[in-house]
C-alpha cells in the first residue's frame, strides 16, 4: 500500500486531527472512479470479514478453554466465578472510555494494537504453563482481555461504514453477524476436542494466533474515516453518563426494564460457569462433551435472533420479553434437575433461545423509545447500569456452587428470574406496544432531543 493511502500515515494513531490522505472518495463525478471505489470496498471488506472471521472462531474457543483451564488448576468453580467477575468489572469500565478513545484515534491502528495485544496475552499462557502454572497470570489475562475486547469492539462497530458504502452496510452487517453465528456453534466443540486432546493451555494460545492472523488483515486494509464534527462534550465520561443515566431513569418504561434486567443479570450472568461445572465436575463428563453442549446451545441463540422480531410483531414486546424472562428460569430449573448430557444441552438451547430474544426486543426498543441525539449516552448508561450488578452475581452464586453443588444455586436462580417476571406484569414493561404509548415523550426536549421528535 502506497504512504500516501495509508491509513495513519500523516499523523500518531491517537492525534485527534488524524486524517488519512489519499482516499478514493464515496462518490464521484465519473463512472470509472465510483467503480474503483466499490471494487476497492468490497476487496478490503472481504479482507477485513476473513479477518474477523478467524478471531471470532478463536475468541469461541477461548470461551470454553479458558474456564477449562482455571478448573484443571483450581478444580474451583468459585475461582471460575471470580476471574469472570474480575473480567466483566474491566470490561464495564472499559465501555466507558471506548467511545471517547474511539472518536479521537486511527481507528484501524486502535483495532490493530488491541488484535496484537491480545494476541500476546493469549500466546503468553502456554508458553508460561510450560514451566510454571501461576493462577495471577490468568486474573491478568483475563482483565487486559477484557479491556481491549471492548475497546476492539467499539472500534469494530464504528468502522464498518469507513469499509462499505451506506447501500450496502446491511449486507455487511448479515454476513459479519452469520458469522459470529456460526463460529460461536463451532468455537465450543473445537475447544473441548484441542482441551482433551493437547490441554486447556494451548487451547487458549489458539486463539491468540486468531488474534494475530486478525491483526495482519487489518494491515491490508484501508479504512475512510469520518469527518470531525459532533465532538461537543466528547471526552466527558462523568457527564456522558449523567445525562444518559437521567433520561433512563425519567422514561417509566425503560426506567421498569433497566430495574427488571439488573436483577436478571445478577443471576444469569454465572449460568456458563454453574454449566461447565456442573457437567465437568458433578456430572463427570470430558471437555468434548462440555464443548459439544456449549457449541449446541448458540442454535438457540441463532434461533432466538431469527424469531425475535416476528414474536414481538406477533404478541407484543411485554409478552416477548417477560416471556423470556421465564425461559431463562425454566432453563435453571432444568439445568438443576437433570443428570445428563442431552437434558443439560436442551436446557442450555433453551436458556440462549430466551436470551437472544429478550436481547433482541430490549435493545430494538430502547432504540424506538431514545431520541436519536442521546442514544449512544442512554445505551451507554443502560448497558453500564444494568451489567454492573453481574460480577456480584458471578461471585456469589458460583461460591454458592462451589459449597453447596449447582442444583439448589440453579433453583434459587430460577426462582428468582421467576419472581421478576411476576414483578414485571406490575410495570409498564408489560405493556404490549411501549412504543406507541406517550409515556417519557415530554421529556424528550428536556433531555435535547429534537423537540418536533417524539421519544416514541
Amino acid at each position: 500500500m502506497a504512504a500516501g493511502t495509508r491509513q495513519g500515515a500523516a499523523r500518531p494513531a491517537c492525534d485527534p486531527r488524524a486524517v488519512p490522505a489519499g482516499l478514493v472518495p464515496r462518490t464521484t463525478r465519473g463512472a470509472g472512479p465510483v467503480r474503483v471505489a466499490v471494487e476497492r470496498s468490497s476487496r478490503d471488506f472481504n479482507v477485513f470479514w476473513a479477518g474477523q472471521t478467524l478471531s471470532v472462531l478463536g475468541s469461541s474457543v477461548s470461551t470454553l478453554a479458558f474456564p477449562l483451564l482455571i478448573l484443571a488448576v483450581t478444580g474451583s468453580v468459585a475461582q471460575m466465578g471470580l476471574i469472570t467477575a474480575v473480567a466483566t468489572v474491566v470490561n464495564i469500565a472499559a465501555g466507558l472510555v471506548a467511545g471517547p478513545l474511539v472518536d479521537r484515534c486511527d481507528r484501524r491502528m486502535v483495532m490493530l494494537w488491541c488484535d496484537w495485544g491480545r494476541a500476546a496475552l493469549h500466546l503468553a499462557v502456554p508458553l508460561v504453563w510450560t514451566f510454571t502454572q501461576p493462577l495471577w497470570l490468568l486474573y491478568a489475562v483475563a482483565a487486559a482481555v477484557a479491556a481491549l475486547t471492548m475497546v476492539f469492539q467499539v472500534a469494530y462497530i464504528a468502522a464498518i461504514p469507513g469499509l462499505v458504502p451506506e447501500s450496502r452496510l446491511t449486507d455487511a452487517n448479515g454476513r459479519l453477524q452469520t458469522t459470529y453465528a456460526i463460529a460461536s456453534v463451532a468455537g465450543p466443540v473445537l475447544a473441548g476436542a484441542l482441551s482433551g486432546a493437547v490441554g486447556p493451555a494451548w487451547a487458549v494460545g489458539l486463539d491468540g494466533l486468531s488474534f494475530a492472523l486478525s491483526a495482519v488483515s487489518l494491515l491490508l486494509i484501508r479504512l475512510a474515516r469520518p469527518g470531525t464534527g459532533g465532538d461537543e462534550g466528547a471526552g466527558d465520561v462523568r457527564k456522558m453518563f449523567t445525562v444518559g443515566f437521567r433520561f433512563l431513569w425519567r422514561h417509566p418504561v425503560l426506567r421498569s426494564l433497566t430495574i427488571l434486567l439488573t436483577v436478571l443479570t445478577f443471576v444469569t450472568l454465572a449460568a456458563t460457569d454453574l454449566l461447565i461445572f456442573r457437567l465437568r465436575d458433578e456430572l463427570h463428563h470430558g471437555d468434548s462433551t462440555v464443548g459439544t453442549v456449549l457449541g449446541v446451545a448458540m442454535a438457540g441463540s441463532i434461533a432466538g435472533a431469527m424469531l425475535a422480531s416476528p414474536l414481538r410483531r406477533r404478541f407484543g414486546f411485554g409478552a416477548c420479553w417477560l416471556g423470556s424472562a421465564a425461559l431463562l428460569g425454566a432453563a435453571l430449573a432444568a439445568l438443576a434437575a437433570t443428570g445428563s448430557a442431552v437434558a443439560t444441552a436442551i436446557a442450555a438451547v433453551t436458556f440462549m433461545f430466551g436470551l437472544t430474544v429478550g436481547g433482541v426486543c430490549s435493545m430494538s426498543l430502547r432504540q424506538e423509545l431514545t431520541p436519536g441525539p442521546l442514544l449512544g449516552r442512554v445505551t451507554s448508561a443502560f448497558w453500564t447500569v444494568h451489567n454492573a450488578a453481574g460480577p456480584v452475581g458471578v461471585v456469589v452464586l458460583t461460591a454458592a456452587a462451589d459449597r453447596y453443588g449447582v442444583p439448589p444455586v440453579a433453583l434459587a436462580a430460577s426462582a428468582t428470574c421467576l419472581a421478576t417476571v411476576l414483578a414485571g406484569l406490575f410495570t409498564p414493561a408489560a405493556l404490549s406496544r411501549p412504543e406507541l404509548s406517550d409515556l417519557g415523550n415530554r421529556q424528550s426536549v428536556s433531555r435535547g432531543g429534537d423537540p418536533d421528535r417524539p421519544a416514541t
